[in-house]
């Protein structure tokens, strides 16, 4: 479940208190420069583009300063696009005629015109939960009817109901719900109600779904008396009723470093997440979009960790397809204090200050309304990404370096790079694919452990900089010629792949292109795949169970490259004909672990005197456990289970098993090995 539950129904004091004002503490110089890292920035490799609903927060009815003029205006400073509404798992007991919320408080003025008020000042959108916990669909409908055909507001997104896999159902409860059949199958059915009757009002509104997200608790598990999992039952019964799926994200960590890894699973919640649409929610599924309307660090949440985490994952999100991503919170108040990086850290999960007291009446937070570190994050994301750029893919050399990059409509480029290590500066040496930098020295603006706001330089050159300790840098960058360039082609797609070949095609580019270069990503590799003329290209070279990533860049008759085309991920089969076949099931999931079944079989003409079986789990983030009917080994990721008595005939079958473990979203090894041959994958 999301970490932090506690603090996501935080009051804020109505009577709030002055808290004893701290100075900003000034970087010092690092204690060590560990030598230069190679960033490689590569705009052949495009991504999705920046939505324009990709900056969003959440605003919750019991902050007493929901809709001041000082609230709205750091908002809409820090560029922020949309503003959820009315706060997390209040959402399920709130009711929006009469502004109350049983068994919770609601602050003064938090109403929902004054809500409104303040998004409109901010210049953002709505996205507003309907109460499924304790209301009607009929009471959704109404608030559709006031604030679209009476009030004129517009209100686009409309979520039905808040978490409400945490009802009980599967044995944790914090989200309140009155009706009697708790399970999946009832929640999608309400979806359906609650969706036609808001829709009959105002058919151009968009509803979402709640789902699990990938490798959070209780993604995969199937309660009692369910046929299937919360996720499986929501799209199949909802998926004709729903416009997008409305996933929460606390990845926590057991400290700031472990928490600042969490941003390398995004890629992997999206695809998971986009598969199971696909696999459930039948035809036309391809409309539903993903939307992420809760995310925090869960680790140095008000200071440089959660600035780096923010700055880290929204990028990362959108360049999976997330339409929406929406820090929690706006206001939340204080908690444990600590030290963070020799700053202090209030645990407090808002972008500003509450100026709110411990319960001693001594232990203070900053004057009201001052900004914590994630909120410069989202500032300095502001200036880093404008609705409509094309994320481009960003590797590094050293993993406490991230980059994300963008290309912008102005033919320049912005490079975000995060140094994560709290202890030395790294120097950072640039190489560019598919964009020529200007010479001279690039604009850039930073985030700094400790500052009070972004400060603006200039780098060495385009090709190296310097990332002070724990620190948020963005070089701008003009490229060497402006030149208006060819339209870009249309996304590929995949037909015809086997474990090493693969066709791609795609729509053709607008105007007279005089022809394509096709590229390849895997790992931290790029590759030009071929060249041609036409809009297909047969791929050659690719290994087994591989993933890979095809963009399609255009040329003009002077050689001059297009933006690249949106990306295409794919996974190299296994062989069709093999001496060996390997089924996996995953026969039981508790959200953090599950049961894997190997099925083994001999499919070749000779007996197998003694076996080993291998395989790699393909995350970081996944372990083993346990297993039985063979002698299991672990090293890291890479796994292996021998049985040195026992003799395979053609056609004959061994069934072992083991326990895996995860971290994050569960993806399945799809490559298997016996006696060192690559086996087909059932």
């Amino acid at each position: 479940m999301s970490t932090g539950r506690h603090r996501r129904f935080a009051i804020l004091s109505v009577a709030l208190l002055t808290a004893a004002g701290s100075a900003a503490i000034g970087l010092s110089p690092a204690a060590a420069d560990l030598g230069s890292v190679t960033v490689a920035v590569d705009a052949h490799a495009g991504q999705q583009l920046v939505p324009s609903t990709g900056l969003g927060v959440n605003d919750a009815v019991w902050d007493t300063h929901l809709g001041s003029t000082e609230t709205s205006s750091l908002l809409r400073n820090a560029g922020v696009k949309v503003m959820r509404y009315p706060g997390g798992s209040y959402a399920d007991i709130y009711h929006w005629k009469d502004n109350t919320a049983p068994g919770g408080y609601v602050a003064p003025d938090t109403d929902f015109d004054t809500f409104m008020g303040s998004v409109r000042a901010v210049g953002a959108q709505a996205s507003v939960i309907a109460n499924y916990g304790t209301g009607t669909a009929q009471e959704a409908a109404d608030w559709v009817r006031y604030a679209n055909r009476t009030q004129h507001f517009g209100v686009k997104y409309w979520e039905i109901g808040n978490e409400n896999y945490g009802n009980g159902h599967y044995g944790s409860a914090w989200e309140a719900d009155d009706h009697a059949d708790k399970s999946p199958t009832a929640y999608a059915n309400g979806v359906v109600e609650y969706a036609t009757a808001m829709k009959a009002v105002d058919p151009s509104i968009k509803i979402g779904a709640v789902l699990t997200t990938p490798g959070n608790w209780p993604d995969a598990v199937v309660a009692d008396g369910d046929a299937a999992s919360w996720n499986q039952t929501v799209l199949s019964i909802a998926g004709a009723s729903i416009d997008f799926v409305i996933l929460h994200w606390y990845p926590g960590g057991t400290d700031a470093a472990n928490a600042l890894a969490k941003p390398d699973q995004a890629t992997d919640i999206a695809e998971l997440t986009r598969a199971q649409i696909t696999r459930h929610a039948g035809a036309g599924s391809g409309r539903i979009q993903i939307a992420l309307t809760e995310i925090n660090s869960g680790a140095g949440v008000n200071t440089q960790p959660g600035a780096l985490f923010a700055a880290d994952a929204y990028p990362a999100l959108w360049a999976a397809g997330v339409f929406s991503v929406h820090w929690w919170n706006v206001r939340n108040g204080i908690d444990k204090v600590t030290t963070v990086a020799g700053q202090t850290d209030y645990n407090d999960y808002g972008l500003f200050s509450s100026g709110t007291c411990l319960a001693d009446g001594i232990t203070c937070e900053p004057a009201l309304n001052t900004p914590f570190a994630p909120y410069h994050a989202l500032d300095l994301l502001n200036t880093f990404a404008e609705t409509g750029d094309q994320l481009i893919r960003v590797t590094t050399g050293d993993p406490l370096v991230q980059g994300h990059a963008v290309r912008h409509r102005n033919g320049s480029l912005s490079v975000l790079l995060l140094n994560e290590d709290p202890e030395n500066a790294r120097s950072v040496s640039l190489n560019y694919s598919g964009f020529v930098p200007a010479p001279g020295r690039p604009a850039v603006q930073a985030y700094l452990n400790g500052a009070t706001g972004i400060t603006s330089s200039r780098a060495d050159s385009a090709q190296t900089t310097t990332l002070p300790v724990y620190s948020l840098t963005v070089l701008r960058l003009r490229p060497r010629q402006l030149q208006a360039l060819p339209p870009a082609p249309g996304t590929p797609s995949v037909s015809a792949l086997t474990d090493t070949t693969a066709t791609l095609a795609w729509p053709a580019a607008g105007g007279a292109p005089a022809g394509y270069d096709v590229y390849l990503q895997e790992g931290q590799s790029s590759r030009l795949a071929g060249s041609t003329s036409g809009t297909t290209l047969g791929i050659t070279g690719l290994h087994p169970g591989t993933r890979y990533t095809a963009t399609i860049v255009a040329k003009d008759g002077r050689g001059t490259e297009s933006w690249s085309s949106a990306p295409t991920a794919f996974v190299a089969r296994t062989p069709a004909t093999s001496t060996c076949a390997v089924h996996l099931s995953n026969t039981a999931d508790w959200g953090t672990g599950y049961v894997g079944n190997l099925d083994v079989t001999n499919t070749g003409t000779e007996p197998v005197d003694g076996w080993t079986v291998g395989f790699d789990f393909p995350r970081s983030w996944e372990s083993f456990g346990s297993g039985w009917n063979a002698t299991w080994a672990a090293d890291g990721t890479q796994i292996t289970a021998t049985n040195p008595e026992s003799v395979l005939a053609p056609g004959e079958t061994a069934s072992i098993g083991y326990v895996g473990n995860y971290a994050g979203p569960n993806v399945l090894p799809n490559l298997f090995t016996v006696n060192g041959t690559v086996c087909t994958t059932k």
